[in-house]
């Protein structure tokens, strides 16, 4: 059975709104990633030099990274070798199979959260500022809340102006309390009002906001090792995750944020917003193939809802959904 035809069965025979969300949220990627392999496909009868060439090419342009391009295209050589593939159109099956693979192979790190059990478990956000990062903190608290958890939040941002009183807003929304202190106060002392304040109440999950500035990277690391320091005194093991918001829009600039950041704190996973508003969705590969970082959401639109845990199988299924749906 082909790989798209496992696809079909897992994702089109039976009702699955969060393949549906990664569908709708990958349309832009998929009509101009897909849609050229599809041309590409139509053009070529013969799986030769000039087609992976072209292939190349169409990869790099949907973000997929140079360094990932390179080594998908020399397994995809070797793949088609080994399966004597001859006609293009079973080597999109073969490109959806590596991708997942790519995404997959290394070990550093997991997609899902390192929730503490029976425990309060402390995340931070890290970002700079207009990726999303504030509407991330506030999605991902209506997620906790819907599954019954409940969420403190710490508005450790005080030097941006409305940043606060934004983050505020989204406590409101959601119905959860923000822990905070004035504009220009110390982040290090809100974290410390926000760990107490969770510990005292037993909250499930403290989400911990932080100051978006990228100018000086000594002063960001400087800040933030204070701001873990304070979270690690009180709560030994803590932060349980070290979440990097970065805006999918923004293709390789994302990357080099996420480099800074890797340098600057210990960045467990990456939330990547507006992937629905980009088609250059393979950032994603990119992120986890040349970082090693895993990507552990996903913001795949506007909604409260929107905003979803990444599965290398639906991320795939979404890039491909039309030709997939279209497996005899």
């Amino acid at each position: 059975m082909s790989f798209f035809k496992k696809l079909k069965e897992k994702f089109t025979t039976q009702t699955d709104s969060v393949s549906e969300k990664f569908k709708e949220g990958l349309t832009k990627t998929r009509d101009s990633f897909a849609g050229k392999v599809n041309d590409l496909v139509a053009r070529y009868r013969k799986v030769d030099e000039e087609f992976f060439e072209e292939l190349e090419e169409i990869l790099i342009s949907a973000d997929v990274g140079f360094e990932t391009v390179m080594e998908l295209i020399d397994e995809l050589k070797m793949e088609v070798k080994r399966r004597n593939i001859s006609d293009t159109k079973e080597v999109q099956a073969v490109i959806s199979e590596k991708l997942v693979e790519i995404y997959n192979s290394d070990d550093e790190g997991s997609s899902t959260l390192n929730l503490q059990k029976d425990a309060l478990t402390v995340i931070l956000f890290v970002g700079v500022n207009g990726v999303g990062k504030t509407t991330t903190i506030g999605k991902l608290a209506h997620k906790f809340k819907s599954e019954g958890k409940s969420v403190l939040l710490a508005a450790g941002d005080t030097f941006r102006a409305g940043a606060i009183e934004q983050l505020e807003v989204w406590g409101e929304r959601v119905g959860v309390e923000v822990i905070k202190q004035g504009e220009g106060s110390d982040p290090a002392a809100v974290m410390y009002d926000a760990v107490q304040s969770a510990k005292a109440r037993k909250t499930d999950i403290l989400i911990c906001d932080t100051a978006g500035r990228l100018q000086n990277k000594v002063n960001l690391m400087k800040e933030l090792e204070k701001v873990k320091r304070v979270i690690e005194r009180e709560i030994p093991g803590a932060p349980h995750e070290v979440l990097l918001a970065l805006d999918a829009t923004t293709g390789q600039n994302a990357l080099i944020q996420a480099k800074t950041f890797k340098e600057a704190t210990n960045v467990s996973g990456i939330v990547l917003t507006k992937l629905d508003g980009t088609a250059k969705g393979g950032i994603v590969l990119a992120i986890r193939n040349e970082l090693k970082i895993p990507v552990k959401f996903v913001g795949l639109g506007e909604k409260m809802d929107d905003l979803q845990e990444f599965d290398a199988e639906k991320y795939v299924y979404g890039l491909f959904a039309d030709v997939i749906e279209q497996e005899a």
